[in-house]
């Protein structure tokens, strides 16, 4: 979910409920400056901290293959 920093603000309680179910991208002129994620959600954590690091059409299957081909070649 995407609210502007103006919003959030004056809502603060309403998101920081949210938060317990979705991640939160914060706003200013139509530009992400922050994210709100539950620290108790394993899989909000890892995903936000490779966003941008890998790319979006990567998927686990060609992850590995990948890393064995670098096993194969040492």
């Amino acid at each position: 979910m995407q609210v502007t920093s103006t919003e959030f603000e004056v809502n603060l309680k309403k998101y920081l409920d949210l938060v317990k179910t979705e991640d939160i991208m914060i706003t200013v002129n139509g530009k992400i400056i922050a994210k709100l994620c539950n620290p108790n959600d394993p899989i909000s954590i890892i995903s936000g901290a490779l966003k941008g690091k890998v790319p979006a059409d990567t998927d686990r299957h060609s992850l590995r293959e990948e890393r064995l081909k670098k096993l194969a070649v040492m």
